[in-house]
């Protein structure tokens, strides 16, 4: 269960970046379930990227083998931070597409 921690950080932490997004940008927002839905691809996506430059998410937890407190913070910023990224450009493009 411990190697599955860091993704399910992400995921939830990108479903929470994706929804905090969609309130700050109001014209982009895809409602509470699309902004979810979204945050959710994007933190996984997110924590991916950061844990393949080694700053975090779930390959660096693997390396350590354990969850300490840096690990723990670099899932929870790499899955906010994609989770709202992606909610952006999503949104953006869905504004585009309906003009």
């Amino acid at each position: 269960m411990e190697e599955y921690l860091p993704l399910i950080i992400q995921l939830v932490s990108g479903a929470v970046g994706g929804n905090l997004a969609g309130t700050l940008m109001k014209k982009f927002s895809l409602g509470t379930l699309g902004n979810s839905i979204v945050g959710i691809l994007g933190g996984g996506l997110g924590g991916y990227l950061l844990g393949m430059l080694g700053l975090g998410g779930a390959e660096a937890a693997e390396a350590s083998s354990s969850m300490d407190l840096s690990s723990i913070l670099g899932s929870v910023a790499g899955g906010g931070v994609g989770g709202g990224v992606v909610m952006a450009i999503v949104g953006m493009i869905k504004n585009a597409m309906s003009k």
